[in-house]
């Protein structure tokens, strides 16, 4: 009954017949003297795995070897039923026969004597654990001839059974021929270069693949045809370029085309494919030399919602090339590789942002080491040379030192406050306890006692509960860098920081100062030859969580930062959008 078309019914007949066996073990059990725990957990275990098999049974669902795992495990529960219950002198010994029914259900005659040949090598090798060895023999000879004549039996009938089922399900079908045999063959290799497509995530492996693909489903094995042109076209600054192709010109593969006219652009705009046959029409394919002289062609687009990667395009010669069932082949060779690139994209969009997040780790240590060398640890070392100096003092001038000493003790203090500053702008434990107006708040508080900045803090109570705490720590590390950069940099005696709703899916994060202001081009254009990484770090901590930020600053006008942020996926997609 091993086949395809009769898997599913065996497995219902081995489950009955396990169920039937296990009833009748539960009688026989019930009726002992002795309830062994140990007998009673292997029931419980063999009525476990019949009842995932029925489960499994019920929706027509199979594990991977079923077969062979089920067989095993019937052996298995023969063999600890038999040892648990006393070996040749239990109740149990008939139990072989549920591994023997399974394995001839399953494959046939030989199979099942094969299993009832192990099931009575089990029950001798066990029972000379406990009895005598010649009386061990004689019970496994026994029951081994019982075991056959079952599966002999039972064997039989599920051939027959089989054989007429599939002669029922299945038609004649002719002698298969060369040519079908090559249609097999290319059938197989298609499926194996679809599997490879689909588990590759690397995007230049990806369009090669699509490229062989779909070649090898076009081209006749048996009739070669080598006019077919094809390459995959993806968007760059502004134009489509050739990322691969066959069959193309040395001068065609460093062409470009926009993509605003013709089959490519109109496959673009509709998001589904287009085939013509009047290329010569076409004014972006003609463009390439080797599609001048085609007839016929075929444009698949590489588009996943409003994202567009680019473009699947295939000519001939021929107009009557590409066939109905051409066109299905190639409609799905297109939708494998559009979800192959598209994870290929994301893989590679992965590990970007975890190369950006490495870089902004590596800024943080920058930064505090910046900061450090800046402040504290000038401070330090100004404690340290003024300790020497009213040292000194108090040798000589002992009323002067004591001047100095309240300078020294004023400079540690201001030093303690840098510190606990850059303490909490690294770890501010009130943001994770009581929140981002919390945050903000002690933030601003911090810089107006620690270097005589004022800064005003606006937010909205009600926006917070709708903010998670990724979003909320975002937000502050973005607020608490513009704010230091405006102390830094921008010499301002004013910061306002204001947090609202927007729209009623969008928060809105505003940081503004009154200082000198700065060219945001400029400074931008120079960032590859700067030590400092702020506004940069700002617009990838703003990409985290899908937020947009915007840097508006005139000389001599202050600076004004806006950070949208999404409340809900819809929001998140209009802005990704514009």
């Amino acid at each position: 009954m091993s086949n395809p078309d009769t898997n599913f019914l065996a497995d219902r007949i081995s489950i009955a017949l396990r169920w039937l066996s296990l009833l009748g073990a539960v009688t026989v059990l019930a009726n002992s003297d002795v309830m062994q725990s140990s007998v009673i957990i292997t029931m419980v275990i063999a009525a476990l795995w019949n009842v995932l098999l029925t489960s499994f049974a019920m929706f027509n669902r199979r594990i991977f070897t079923q077969q062979y795992i089920t067989v095993a495990i019937d052996i298995f529960i023969f063999a600890a039923a038999f040892y648990f219950n006393g070996t040749i002198n239990g109740r149990l010994n008939w139990l072989g026969i549920m591994p023997i029914f399974t394995s001839a259900i399953f494959y046939g005659k030989q199979g099942g004597i094969f299993v009832s040949i192990v099931a009575a090598i089990l029950q001798v090798g066990l029972g000379l654990i406990d009895a005598q060895p010649l009386d061990s023999l004689l019970n496994g000879v026994t029951m081994w001839a019982i075991y056959a004549l079952c599966a002999f039996i039972l064997g039989h009938i599920s051939e027959q059974v089989g054989e007429r089922i599939r002669k029922e399900r299945l038609p004649a079908r002719p002698a298969i021929g060369k040519a079908e045999m090559t249609d097999q063959e290319r059938i197989k290799a298609l499926f194996d270069l679809t599997f490879a497509l689909t588990s590759t995530l690397n995007y230049e492996s990806v369009i090669e693949m699509a490229l062989d693909l779909s070649a090898q489903a076009l081209t006749d094995p048996l009739n070669p045809d080598d006019r077919l042109v094809s390459l995959v076209l993806l968007f760059g600054d502004q134009n489509l370029y050739v990322a691969s192709a066959r069959r193309l010109t040395t001068a065609d593969l460093r062409g470009t085309v926009p993509g605003e006219r013709g089959i490519i652009a109109d496959a673009i705009n509709r998001g589904d494919s287009i085939l013509i046959k009047d290329v010569d029409q076409d004014p972006e394919v003609t463009r390439f030399v080797a599609c001048r002289s085609c007839k016929s062609a075929f444009c698949y687009p590489l588009r996943t919602g409003l994202d567009v990667y680019g473009v699947l395009l295939f000519a001939h010669p021929d107009p009557d090339y590409f066939t109905p069932e051409q066109v299905e082949i190639l409609n799905l060779i297109g939708n494998q590789s559009r979800i192959a690139f598209q994870n290929a994209q994301l893989y590679n969009e992965l590990e970007l942002e975890k190369e950006r997040m490495m870089e902004i780790q590596d800024e943080a240590r920058k930064k505090l080491a910046r900061d450090l060398h800046d402040g504290p640890t000038q401070s330090i070392a100004a404690i340290a040379m003024r300790v020497n100096f009213a040292r000194r003092l108090i040798e000589r001038e002992p009323g002067s030192a004591a001047d100095e000493l309240f300078k020294i003790e004023d400079l540690a203090r201001r030093t303690t406050k840098e510190i606990r500053h850059m303490l909490f702008t690294l770890r501010p434990l009130v943001l994770e306890s009581q929140g981002l107006i919390a945050a903000l708040t002690s933030m601003a508080e911090k810089m107006e006692d620690t270097y005589d900045q004022h800064v005003t803090i606006q937010a909205d109570p009600e926006l917070i509960d709708k903010l998670d705490s990724g979003k909320q720590a975002v937000i502050f590390y973005i607020a608490e860098e513009a704010v230091n950069n405006a102390r830094k940099h921008a010499e301002a005696a004013h910061v306002w920081v204001r947090l609202s709703l927007a729209k009623q899916d969008v928060a809105l994060l505003e940081i503004e100062d009154n200082g000198v202001g700065f060219n945001v081009g400029a400074i931008d254009s120079s960032y590859e030859s700067r030590g400092s990484l702020g506004m940069v770090n700002m617009r990838e901590r703003a990409e985290l969580i899908n937020g947009a930020l915007q840097i508006d600053s005139q000389v001599g006008k202050g600076t004004r930062i806006l950070l949208w942020v999404p409340l809900s996926e819809q929001a998140a997609e209009r802005m990704r959008h514009g």
